[in-house]
């Protein structure tokens, strides 16, 4: 640790540090878990913890109480889109993670994918559905330009809330509906048969590759929280170049939507062995047996390590 780091870290551990959890978004379980987690490897660490559930607090309650810095333990609407970004700096009190762009940005797959095309990163082609007018259009043309099969993404939810694969009409048109429940816009995405990987970023470094193996169609909600026949391989069988040439892809995609600090970057290998950036995630999961822990500890680093690598990230040199 560098004598800036120490200095850091001596300040860091006079603050009152809040680990916001809970909040509203369908992803609110899931972030109860990880508050909890971060907020207990913070206290191991040293620090003045405080963990709020935005849920039950308003934001004016927040900003007077005192908080000194925030980590940014909420999944999905709300806490990873750029609006708590927003408010946390209108009040200069600093934050972990990314900033209001780069929030916002990783958050919207639409965008998101935009901006990897227009980048030129490797993604499979894609159809996007607004809820307004999507009866008028050609679902039967739609299925055909993607390659005959889809999966179908709400633009702005996470944890594979809303997804669904579809591969006829019937299928794809209830699918829709079904994700028009949560967003108004919905990504329509080129099945992609192949392995899936992710990567974990902390600061400018990609943390060592997992491999995720399920028996589902996909890997969907259940397939990352309640099921137990799904497989997580760390190190990730891929050779030294594949493993460097998937971590450079990550950083570049990561970089291009304007994402700091730490996240996570998931990416496919399809059947002709391309690589295909699915999206970058800003706010991962952080219970102790999530993806960026498990590639962190691959790393070196413990779980109380690991979250006080990103509190430190946080400090403006």
């Amino acid at each position: 640790m560098t004598n800036t780091q120490t200095n850091a870290l001596k300040k860091l551990k006079q603050e009152k540090i809040a680990v916001l959890y809970g909040g509203h978004s369908a992803e609110r379980d899931v972030s109860l878990k990880s508050g909890q987690a971060v907020a207990k490897g913070l206290q191991a660490a040293g620090f003045n913890v405080v963990l709020i559930d935005t849920k039950a607090m308003p934001l004016a309650e927040l900003l007077n109480s005192n908080i000194d810095r925030v980590f940014i333990a909420l999944h999905g609407r709300g806490g990873e889109d750029g609006c708590l970004q927003g408010a946390l700096e209108y009040s200069n009190i600093p934050y972990t993670g990314s900033n209001v762009l780069g929030s916002s940005l990783s958050m919207d797959k639409v965008r998101s994918k935009q901006v990897f095309k227009a980048c030129d990163l490797p993604t499979a082609a894609f159809f996007v559905v607004n809820k307004v007018d999507f009866e008028q259009l050609s679902l039967a043309d739609i299925l055909a330009d993607l390659g005959g099969r889809v999966m179908v993404k709400p633009a702005n939810e996470g944890s594979s809330i809303g997804m669904a694969q579809a591969k006829s009409v019937e299928q794809l048109h209830n699918a829709l509906i079904e994700a028009f429940g949560f967003d108004d816009q919905v990504l329509l995405e080129a099945w992609i048969d192949g392995p899936e990987y992710t990567v974990a970023i902390l600061g400018d470094k990609a943390l060592p590759v997992i491999h995720m193996q399920t028996p589902r169609e996909f890997y969907d909600y259940e397939a990352k929280y309640q099921s137990n026949s799904t497989q997580y391989h760390c190190p990730c069988g891929l050779s030294d170049d594949d493993e460097n040439e998937v971590k450079a892809l990550a950083v570049k995609a990561f970089n291009a939507t304007g994402a700091k600090g730490w996240g996570r970057v998931d990416i496919m290998r399809n059947s002709a062995g391309q690589w295909q950036i699915l999206e970058v995630n800003t706010v991962p999961g952080m219970t102790e047996t999530s993806l960026v822990p498990k590639a962190a500890n691959v790393f070196g680093l413990n779980f109380s390590e690991l979250v006080t690598q990103i509190l430190l990230l946080s400090v403006k040199e």
